[in-house]
């Protein structure tokens, strides 16, 4: 076990151990534990009931929060054409196609998010090997791979988070930053309980959510009674 440092043992002195607490209060928990000199980013765990291994409970998607995470995105578009120029119009930070994917290759990865046209995946699949492990692969179930890149781009700079479950059935996922009151980050929270809730894959067997975590960058996790909610 990784040696914790006297303000993360401070912080975790707050926590009770083995409680489960509301919603509302390990919200309120986790903005009074954070130490952290910079805003921080709370983000919430889920362990699901789910088995990655199948390929229909892989649970994938996105979701933009209703207050938005706090960080602004930088957007990449492979397009080509019309849709090239309404990247740029929708304010991408690159737009690119055969040059871009070669200044990615050559080990550019300054960027957060990219987005793809449908006919430019055939040049961006030779990309798979370096984005893939990343996560930066652009993937139709997060709205990444359309011809809308305008709405794509809109609503990755408006807060769109992306989830995906893991190996272990484990789902991370932002809702904020330390500085947002706690409403805001209650209701960020609500629309991805909402949303993971509709995700749950017909072959799921048991309680859904078997358990739930909201945590700060480096500040102590905090576990959250789901009958709360």
């Amino acid at each position: 076990m990784a040696k914790r440092g006297k303000k993360y043992i401070e912080a975790a002195k707050q926590v009770e151990a083995g409680k489960s607490y509301p919603v509302d209060e390990a919200v309120d928990l986790v903005k009074k534990t954070n130490y952290a000199k910079f805003d921080a980013t709370v983000e919430v765990a889920y362990n699901l009931s789910v088995d990655p291994k199948q390929a229909d409970q892989q649970i994938r998607g996105a979701l933009v929060l209703p207050n938005g995470t706090g960080k602004t995105q930088k957007v990449i578009v492979f397009a080509e054409g019309d849709q090239a120029k309404q990247a740029e119009e929708a304010g991408a930070d690159i737009v690119g196609s055969d040059d871009l994917v070669e200044k990615i290759q050559g080990g550019w990865l300054d960027f957060d998010v990219a987005v793809a046209t449908p006919p430019m995946m055939a040049k961006v699949g030779r990309l798979g090997r370096v984005l893939g492990p990343k996560g930066l692969m652009p993937n139709p179930k997060t709205g990444t791979v359309t011809m809308d890149v305008t709405k794509a781009i809109n609503d990755i700079k408006s807060g769109q988070v992306t989830y995906r479950v893991d190996k272990q059935g484990i789902v991370h996922a932002p809702i904020g930053k330390v500085s947002f009151t706690e409403d805001q980050l209650l209701e960020n929270f609500r629309s991805l309980q909402d949303t993971i809730v509709r995700a749950r894959p017909a072959s799921a067997k048991g309680n859904y959510i078997k358990s739930l975590s909201i945590t700060s960058t480096f500040g102590p996790g905090v576990k959250v009674d789901i009958a709360s909610f």
